[in-house]
């Protein structure tokens, strides 16, 4: 039994002997690497370190914070806060959007929506109007001061004023739209002027007792107002009549939120959407000339926004305004019958 133990310890012996010579072979390579390795780290993280110190410190920020430093620099305040949302549409906003549907019906004439026409022809005209309205005035209020001195003409349209004064409601319009349609022949510009289109003030108009469509709807205008109308109700409207293929101007005006037309071819008023055969094309008021816009129906659009088109682009070739009238009978009170067509 003891060779065969003592035989085990030597070959116990030998075996760790084997192993210690082989780590101690392999560690002079090892730790070379290792060093070198080292070395290689400490070179890079000097150069690293040189490379940051001749650059600025890097600066980290919010979208929050930018937005708030805005909202100083705005004037909202020291505190404001505003935060950055993320729309279902994957777009980064400040702010979520109210999507609102556009309507359908417009709160003007005929149901449509109205913006500025460019500077031009009619824009003339109507500050050419508007001077000339403003010296009429002057002359009224000197009416009412001295009228032994008061022109027939400025007599007789002060009195149309008064009697529309009188009156309230649609009794009002009714009154400026017989009282005007009575006083003034139907005359074309061409035959009293000799000129396709002229815009004339209610005491021109008076003067001759004659004029066209836009002279009326002028003269109602004035008149209107003059008697307490607000001029926010109150719009000339140019347009194309299909039913004759000419332009033709008339008076609207806003009553308990519907819009009526004083036509000098009718004695009594006109609901807008019974006139069918307008294409309109203008409107015209203390504002300024607009253009008519049909909306885009049922389409969604943000808040503040409009989607619109012209209103006259599916009906018509063309939104000028050329001021040409048919000829046609002159106006008279008939009791409630058309007074002209």
């Amino acid at each position: 039994m003891t060779p065969r133990v003592e035989l085990r310890q030597r070959s116990l012996a030998l075996a760790t002997g084997l192993i210690l010579s082989l780590s101690l072979c392999a560690a002079p390579g090892a730790f070379a690497a290792e060093d070198t390795i080292n070395a290689d780290a400490n070179a890079a993280e000097s150069a690293l370190g040189a490379d940051r110190a001749s650059r600025p410190a890097a600066t980290f920020f919010s979208i929050n914070a930018v937005l708030a430093k805005l909202d100083r620099q705005r004037g909202r305040g020291p505190d404001a806060v505003r935060l950055a949302a993320l729309t279902p549409s994957g777009v980064a906003t400040d702010a979520v959007q109210e999507v609102k549907e556009t309507p359908t019906i417009g709160t003007e004439p005929f149901g449509l929506f109205t913006f500025r026409a460019p500077d031009g022809l009619l824009w003339r005209k109507w500050r050419g109007v508007e001077a000339a309205m403003t010296k009429e005035q002057a002359v009224l209020d000197q009416c009412g001061s001295d009228a032994g001195k008061c022109p027939a003409n400025a007599a007789q349209f002060l009195r149309l004023i008064n009697a529309v004064s009188s009156k309230s409601g649609r009794d009002k319009l009714d009154e400026a739209n017989r009282g005007v349609n009575t006083a003034i022949r139907y005359v074309s510009d061409y035959a009293q002027h000799g000129e396709p289109d002229r815009w004339s003030t209610p005491l021109a108009t008076f003067a001759t007792a004659k004029g066209d469509c836009e002279d009326y709807a002028i003269a109602k205008y004035v008149a209107l107002t003059a008697a307490g109308f607000s001029r926010d109700d109150l719009q000339l409207v140019l347009v194309r009549d299909r039913s004759v293929r000419q332009d033709h101007a008339v008076l609207a005006a806003r009553l308990d939120g519907r819009w009526l037309l004083l036509d000098n071819r009718f004695s009594t008023l006109t609901d807008d959407s019974d006139a069918k055969n307008f294409t309109p094309l203008f409107a015209i008021n203390h504002q300024g000339v607009h253009l008519f816009a049909a909306p885009y129906a049922k389409r969604a659009v943000p808040d503040g926004q409009s989607a619109t088109s012209p209103a006259a682009s599916a009906g018509a070739t063309t939104v000028d305004w050329t001021g040409s009238e048919a000829e046609i009978a002159t106006p008279s009170w008939t009791g409630g019958l058309p007074l002209l067509m």
